[in-house]
């Protein structure tokens, strides 16, 4: 009876104390599209990302109501960093849908504008505000139907005290004077508006005065520029089996929480004896403090770990302490697979370089690709594990096998056309156009025999591939129930390998992952090796681990592949996320990296092409292989007809 009570109090009174407009909400999904479009056609980075932003503690008056119910401490603030512009995932702060509608606009506009200075948040926004007005004056009304809407919101700083009342004061006047002297060459801000606050005052000045001050209430049409990142969260992998643990049953697909979180990394003091008293006698009262409980772990099996996170204002990433378990999973540590377990290094490794887009500079020798063997000591012999994997591998693959190789050979044995010719079986329509329009700027002059016909011809293709396979440990999660990624690599190369044999072209394939700098690279099937029993078992034997430096490999994989002879060279790279790795490779420096990476293979004449079973691939790969150089399967378990369609698009596009 208490709890049904207490229930039907905190709904009563939290609707009374809401302050938002359910009727007109807003979501970020209805309006993304939008929002990435206006974004980036302002000019705003394309590797920034769209996502919800997380609530944290805001400042400003409550009323009573609001103080029983314990709302309005805590709200979500649209944020930008050099990898993410994260959004609030509902706006309803307006009576009016439209004008909800119009915000995320607003935002999205003044996000492509802002700049983060050391003038501090307030001049950054004033700033940002008169910029979007004039890259964009179509939106100069509905921003002053948001101003007029926002500032009859905004508390009287009459009713305030102290510093809250001077920051408000601010802030009302540079909302006010936004509108005035829009010109992105010059600083029109008025002495009233610009930044008052000291940095000793209540949270006036916080990362870097990025953010604004915890005291007043939220400024909606305003951003928070963050300065640094903390870098993408990551789901923690399974532990591999090869550390002596028994694995973790897991059925379905990992979920994600796409909301931007503020995160820090600390140093885990779980093993610093809490019950221990301190010396001082004033510290017994506090002893608890110390205590570190998990009570996340202890209280409820099945807690919802992503609103515990609701509820925290930071998290904090710990390095995985020595035996721990279940509490490294907790704080995204990932367990790589046992050394001894690990591959045959094959000789002392190659330099590769490394792209530094802060500074612009590539840095030679940067990394480190080793190249390394299955345990099975050399190329031609047989692993027993791997060889009984080999024949389940032929038999499942069988039907998909055959009609692969056969398209394959079709590919091969089809003719292609051959143009300019002054005899042939059909008319160049393109050709004669130009013949016609060369005789009008010639004066009419005439030609015997225009080299307007084409004809079909057999000829042998010059073509060589390179296959580079994504083998780090985020392969090992579920891309559907009972299939986990790296099962479906497994497949596509076991497929692919057995056509490319079939119609003879030279091949190689390689799998990679990484190690901070130590690029790890898999010889599966290396140029002048035949796809015989050896190969397959290799192939078959792969295993997840580490992590992905996608730049170092596609430059690796480039080096093998300009060293060939043939006419066309394709470099397929077959991932299943964005690039990351221990150290700084992550976010923004990853992206650009493997950027670089692939713009130097077009430069030494490589068809670099990338086919990803990543749903949110379409955010960032447009930016790394342009839009016509990836390919996204949606459906996982159709990855190996995905691979066979983009080879044959791409075989016949550069014959």
């Amino acid at each position: 009876m208490e709890e049904w009570v207490g229930e039907r109090w905190h709904r009563f009174i939290w609707r009374a104390a809401d302050r938002s407009f359910a009727h007109a909400a807003v979501r970020l999904e209805e309006v993304q599209r939008a929002v990435q479009l206006l974004f980036r056609a302002g000019g705003g980075d394309p590797l920034v990302r769209v996502a919800p932003a997380s609530a944290e503690k805001v400042g400003g008056p409550r009323s009573w109501l609001q103080k029983l119910a314990g709302q309005g401490e805590r709200a979500s603030i649209g944020t930008l960093d050099e990898q993410t512009l994260a959004l609030p995932p509902v706006i309803a702060v307006f009576a009016d849908a439209a004008l909800n509608r119009d915000l995320y606009l607003w935002l999205a506009a003044q996000a492509a504008c802002h700049v983060a200075t050391p003038a501090g948040w307030l001049a950054d926004n004033l700033a940002a505000t008169r910029r979007a007005l004039a890259c964009f004056p179509g939106l100069r009304t509905r921003y002053a139907r948001l101003l007029q809407a926002h500032l009859a919101q905004r508390p009287a700083p009459e009713r305030l005290q102290g510093t809250p009342r001077e920051l408000e004061r601010a802030i009302q006047a540079a909302l006010r004077a936004s509108l005035d002297g829009v010109d992105a060459g010059r600083d029109t801000t008025p002495p009233a508006a610009r930044e008052p606050c000291a940095p000793q005052d209540q949270g006036a000045s916080l990362d870097g005065r990025a953010r604004q001050p915890a005291s007043v209430a939220p400024v909606w049409l305003w951003l928070q520029a963050m300065q640094t990142a903390v870098g993408p969260s990551a789901t923690a992998p399974e532990a591999d089996a090869a550390d002596g643990a028994p694995p973790r049953p897991q059925q379905q697909p990992t979920p994600q929480d796409p909301k931007r979180r503020r995160a820090q990394r600390t140093e885990d003091t779980s093993s610093k004896h809490g019950l221990v008293m301190f010396f001082r006698a004033e510290s017994i009262l506090s002893w608890s403090e110390f205590v570190r409980v998990n009570r996340t772990a202890d209280d409820e099996d099945n807690q919802d770990y992503s609103q515990v996170a609701d509820d925290m204002q930071e998290l904090a990433l710990a390095p995985r302490k020595p035996g721990e378990t279940l509490a490294a999973r907790i704080k995204f540590d990932l367990d790589l697979p046992s050394a001894a377990a690990d591959d045959l290094p094959v000789g002392e490794g190659e330099p590769l370089p490394e792209w530094d887009y802060q500074r612009g500079l590539l840095l030679p020798e940067h990394c480190r690709a080793q190249r390394l063997r299955h345990r099975a000591a050399s190329p031609d012999a047989i692993d027993s594990e791997a060889a009984g994997a080999v024949p389940a591998l032929e038999k499942r693959l069988k039907t998909t096998s055959r009609q692969v190789r056969r398209r394959f050979e079709a590919l091969r044995a089809a003719p292609r056309w051959q143009h300019g010719l002054t005899q042939g079986e059909e008319l160049d329509l393109d050709a004669w156009v130009r013949h016609q329009v060369d005789r009008r700027d010639v004066a009419h002059r005439h030609v015997e025999a225009p080299a307007v016909y084409a004809r079909r011809v057999r000829s042998e293709r010059s073509l060589s591939s390179l296959m580079l396979a994504d083998l780090s440990l985020s392969t090992d999660a579920y891309a559907r129930p009972g299939a986990r990624v790296i099962d479906l690599v497994r497949d596509s190369l076991f497929v692919f390998g057995n056509a490319l044999d079939a119609v003879g072209d030279p091949f190689e394939m390689l799998g990679f992952s990484s190690v901070r700098r130590a690029v790890r690279i898999h010889e599966l099937k290396r140029f002048g090796e035949r796809w015989n029993d050896a190969a397959r078992e290799r192939v078959a034997a792969i295993k997840p681990g580490f992590y992905t430096r996608m730049g170092a490999a596609i430059r690796y994989g480039t080096q093998r592949l300009a060293a060939r002879p043939e006419r066309q060279r394709l470099l397929l790279i077959l991932s299943d996320g964005k690039p990351n790795d221990l150290d700084h490779y992550e976010g923004r420096h990853g992206l650009e990296d493997t950027r670089h990476a692939v713009h130097a293979a077009r430069q030494a004449g490589l068809v670099p092409f990338c086919v990803t079973i990543d749903q949110q691939a379409n955010a960032y790969l447009p930016r790394l292989f342009g839009t016509q150089g990836f390919a996204l399967v949606h459906r996982p378990e159709q990855l190996a007809r995905a691979l066979t369609q983009v080879y044959v698009r791409l075989t016949a596009a550069v014959r």
